[in-house]
């Protein structure tokens, strides 16, 4: 048995000759408006599976939430709220639109906090961007109650939640757009890709207009836009991919209950991801650690289990925001987490002998150093 990774790639033979059949065509990308028939057949699996009006396909997670700002309209003199315990890309995007991210901080399961929010909101609030860490999903109703009174535009940072549900609804449909990741270890893959999902036919229209340079017909650009297309190539893999969701899911959540079974009443680790109103796809197991996270890493890597910390450093404490005055904001229980967080294996590849082993090391860890 080799070294375990935290998460990597599933890939069969359905997705290689997808791809294959793609190349062989020698329609690698589709320029058009509507996208190829890979994309808009993916797009229509999306649809039907959050039970949205539309899904619009792009190249990235990050061009996903730049669309979708743009499309709003977000800009300078704008404020978009955003948690700091996040990926870079969240508040990156609301950068790149010429406006101003304001951090907020998160609850114990890692997801915004919506009393953060409520204080934070203020007449610049242009959006707020609730992200559903590891794929848990945030506390959608709140927050959505407080935005529809302020006028405020809801976007959900899906990266991680494909598949999850609150209170019986698919994240992705809980606010005026979804925004999902098809990175390589993500829940399903197109390499690098992205999807957007909303119930708004009006703003899916503009979504399709940014990712193709504004362009309809060709050479006629409607409005400011970008190269964010899916090629054909990554529809395809992600296409296959979502056949296969179900069984993914499936997987993660009896490695996960595995995990939370075998390492329930470890002291100085503790899972705060279990709320009973919504479903996690588990795209990250993590743990809080009380002390020693990286004497408990080195032994796991010992023992030949990977792990990871998501995220070591908050983005408003990064080089970047540091250098725009960001790194005077006190986000408590965000620093706390970034200080204490660590995932373990928890992916749909894992052997039964691989998922034992990673709850024996982790047990073993915790027995010499929390």
């Amino acid at each position: 048995m080799g070294f375990i990774p935290v998460n990597k790639p599933h890939i069969g033979e359905e997705e290689k000759k997808a791809v294959l059949d793609v190349v062989s065509s020698g329609m690698l990308v589709n320029a058009s408006y509507e996208g190829g028939p890979w994309v808009r057949e993916f797009e229509g699996k999306v649809k039907r599976l959050l039970g949205t009006r539309d899904a619009v396909a792009v190249n990235s997670g990050t061009a996903a939430l730049h669309t979708v700002l743009m499309a709003l309209g977000v800009g300078p003199g704008d404020e978009v709220i955003v948690p700091s315990f996040t990926f870079l890309a969240t508040a990156n995007v609301v950068l790149a639109c010429g406006a101003k991210p304001v951090f907020v901080d998160i609850k114990e399961d890692y997801n915004m906090d919506p009393a953060a929010l409520k204080k934070a909101v203020t007449r610049k609030t242009k959006a707020v961007i609730p992200v559903h860490v590891y794929g848990y999903p945030a506390d959608m109703d709140e927050m959505r109650e407080l935005a529809a009174a302020k006028s405020i535009r809801v976007v959900e940072d899906a990266a991680e939640s494909l598949g999850a549900t609150y209170r019986g609804t698919q994240t992705g449909k809980l606010s005026d757009a979804g925004c999902f990741s098809l990175y390589a270890t993500k829940v399903v893959t197109s390499g690098e890709g992205g999807a957007i999902s909303t119930d708004d036919a009006e703003l899916a229209d503009r979504l399709r207009l940014i990712r193709n340079h504004g362009q309809v017909h060709g050479y006629d650009s409607r409005c400011l836009g970008y190269n964010y297309r899916m090629p054909e190539v990554s529809a395809a893999l992600a296409s296959v991919q979502m056949d296969r969701l179900e069984g993914f899911l499936k997987a993660r959540a009896k490695n996960a209950k595995y995990l939370n079974e075998r390492l329930a009443g470890v002291r100085g680790a503790k899972f705060t991801q279990d709320a009973g109103d919504r479903t996690h796809v588990f795209y990250l197991y993590t743990l809080h650690l009380r002390k020693n996270r990286e004497k408990v890493q080195g032994a796991l890597k010992a023992a030949g289990v990977g792990s990871a910390v998501y995220w070591p450093t908050p983005v408003h404490r990064t080089p970047l925001y540091k250098e725009l005055g960001y790194a005077r904001k006190k986000l408590a229980v965000t620093e706390d987490a970034a200080r204490h967080v660590l995932s373990v294996p928890c992916h749909p590849g894992l052997t039964e002998e691989e998922l034992e082993t990673v709850a024996d090391s982790f047990l073993a860890a915790a027995r010499e150093h929390l």
